[in-house]
């Protein structure tokens, strides 16, 4: 007794420093109004174990080894400490202060636990309601961590007399219930494309409830302290969690990732030019799957897409969408499922599958449509790859395309399939960026035109294609040596893996690349005056030279080239690959315009040469001049703000 009376005061000593005393008061006040009739009142305490430690060592213990005792024993506190204080006369016994304790986030060993899954299902609202025991009756209360057998029952009786309680239905309260499947990350690793791992995992049951209700999304990632339940119900035994915290998992801080000191190593030698080092990185990106110097500026694109599929400190997603025309799809679909392993969370969509959010009904008795996320949301804050868009029906491209516009998908929930009153309208925020291919040998039946994208973006439709914020073509310019080269490369593969026949001084393996460009993500870059300046004027002048709007995310593909860098200012050398990479884009789809550059005038010339990396920079200094004076002849006032080298 004595111990218990000195936790006691210890709970109320911690609830006076923390504010929780004043907290209860306020809770209280709007009690007092007449109007309100319930038995049942609910208060939410909030308990930080390591400052409780510093209070009390053996109450902090109490906490993290007994967690519903030490809730009781709050709960007696709080009650106490209504009576005393005259806080509102409508509680009269404890059982009529329910508690919601809500503990920050720590690892408990016994009951509580923490996980950090990925939510890949949840199902829609739905209602329950609580009790506890007083005379003869009873109102319906959940018990933390309780099952809803436990709960909705009729058949309680007193714990002193085991008289037969009956519920008093007048005073029965409704509060929120959510269902949410939870799966370890590391079960999205199968779905890169990849080779599985021998592991298996089992999706777990999440309930959430009351205030913790909507604090989930589909395919994010959450750390999660709960409670667990075990049902057995023969033959079969099942286990859930009922939540109690609910945070985002947040990754390493910025700058915290590991950079391989080869690429610090490659950065030092390249330092004179700010176009090299990127250069060199896509030069020997993918060396297992394609000979050096072949497909540069895909392999460019796929590090430029890694690094920008970002979310910013607004949880904004910065995504970078690409569409590459190749007759080869065989060998750019290897590379782009090699790219797909670089993200921080990839995932390889087959066209038979659910891309966005399917229905199906709840299995745990709720009675409620449960939602289950497709590729595009299982890939949030990654890349959803799409392979060969000719092997998707009309009616997905379609759906594909609404979607790539608003960025979001809309899930119709029909009420009386799913026991609801009224249907429901869900929407759901995409934010992953897509990779697709365009077979350019399909023809799609259409005459040639003399505008370039209309007859080589095979199967695609322009409006589709649009959507896209970079079209790339490869293969169709590389010629009878290109394809030579890949042949050869493919057959000295195939009897020497690993060997490389093209051998460069800079070699670097798949772990580096993903270390790269995890530390290229977490860069800040700020755009500079003369960066700022130069993509401004372009699409001014892009405005006046063409009928068609710029759909091409130019600022992203500056950031995205600066942080690959390794810098975190963005140049104006670095809007200018952006430049050029945005004009091949919209000439695909648009036809070329009064700024006439090369196919491939990212990578102008081979890079295998002793002297390829100087003639490359010389090639986009002219260019960046090419740009200038087409800013000077369309943007009007381009005079005022870039000065004329």
């Amino acid at each position: 007794m004595v111990d218990i009376l000195s936790l006691k005061e210890s709970v109320l000593i911690y609830l006076d420093r923390s504010g929780g005393l004043r907290q209860l008061a306020e809770d209280c006040r709007p009690l007092n109004d007449p109007r309100q009739t319930e038995a049942v009142y609910r208060f939410r305490v909030l308990v930080n174990p390591a400052d409780l430690l510093e209070v009390d060592p053996g109450l902090g213990d109490y906490v993290l080894h007994d967690p519903r005792r030490a809730t009781a024993l709050f709960q007696s506190v709080c009650f106490l400490a209504i009576k005393t204080l005259s806080l509102t006369d409508k509680i009269h016994t404890a059982s009529q202060v329910r508690r919601t304790s809500n503990c920050r986030p720590v690892v408990y060993h016994l009951r509580f636990f923490q996980v950090m899954p990925v939510t890949f299902s949840l199902d829609s609202l739905s209602l329950r309601s609580f009790c506890f025991l007083e005379g003869f009756h009873h109102i319906r209360v959940h018990a933390p961590g309780a099952t809803e057998s436990a709960t909705v029952r009729n058949d309680f009786s007193c714990t002193i007399c085991s008289s037969q309680l009956k519920e008093d239905v007048k005073f029965r309260v409704l509060g929120d219930k959510q269902l949410v499947e939870l799966i370890h990350a590391d079960a999205l690793d199968g779905l890169r494309g990849h080779q599985q791992s021998p592991f298996r995992y089992q999706s777990v049951t999440l309930f959430l409830r009351d205030e913790l209700c909507h604090s989930m999304a589909i395919g994010r990632r959450y750390r999660v302290v709960g409670i667990p339940a075990l049902v057995h119900q023969w033959p079969s035994l099942t286990w859930s969690v009922e939540a109690n915290r609910v945070q985002p998992y947040l990754s390493l801080p910025t700058g915290r990732h590991e950079l391989p000191s080869r690429f610090l190593e490659l950065l030092g030698c390249l330092a004179s030019s700010p176009w090299r080092f990127p250069a060199v990185v896509a030069h020997c990106f993918g060396s297992g799957l394609s000979p050096p110097g072949l497909y540069n500026t895909l392999k460019l694109c796929l590090l430029l897409s890694s690094v920008q599929s970002r979310t910013d400190a607004y949880d904004a997603f910065h995504n970078l969408d690409l569409l590459v025309v190749t007759a080869d799809t065989l060998v750019l679909d290897r590379l782009m499922t090699y790219g797909l392993g670089l993200a921080c969370r990839g995932v390889r969509h087959q066209a038979s599958g659910e891309m966005f959010a399917c229905l199906s009904r709840d299995q745990h008795g709720a009675g409620t449509a449960n939602i289950h996320a497709g590729s595009a949301l299982l890939a949030s804050g990654g890349i959803c790859m799409l392979g060969d868009l000719g092997f998707y029906k009309k009616d997905k491209l379609d759906h594909m395309q609404s979607v790539l516009e608003s960025r979001s998908v809309s899930v119709f929930i029909p009420g009386k399939k799913y026991g609801e009153e009224a249907d429901q309208q869900l929407s759901f925020s995409v934010q992953c960026s897509f990779w697709g291919l365009a077979d350019s040998s399909q023809r799609s039946g259409r005459t040639d035109s003399a505008v370039l994208g209309t007859q080589e973006m095979g199967p695609v439709q322009a409006q589709l294609a649009e959507t896209f914020g970079l079209v790339i073509q490869c293969g169709d310019r590389v010629g009878e040596q290109g394809v030579l080269a890949q042949a050869v490369h493919t057959l000295q593969q195939a009897v020497q893996p690993g060997s490389q026949r093209h051998p460069s001084s800079w070699e670097f393996s798949h772990e580096d690349y993903q270390k790269l460009v995890a530390h290229c993500r977490g860069l800040q870059a700020e755009l500079s005056h003369e960066a700022k300046k130069l993509i401004h004027g372009y699409y001014m002048a892009s405005r006046r030279a063409r009928t068609q709007t710029l759909s091409c995310k130019m600022i992203s593909l500056a950031e995205a080239h600066c942080r690959l860098c390794l810098r975190t200012k963005v140049l104006e050398e670095d809007a200018v690959i952006a430049v050029l990479l945005c004009e091949n884009s919209v000439t695909l789809k648009h036809g070329a315009s009064a700024l006439v550059i090369p196919p491939d005038a990212v990578f102008p010339c081979n890079l295998g040469d002793p002297d390829g990396l100087q003639r490359r920079d010389a090639a986009l200094d002219e260019l960046h001049q090419s740009i200038l004076r087409f800013v000077y002849t369309f943007a009007p006032g381009a005079d005022a703000y870039i000065t004329e080298e």
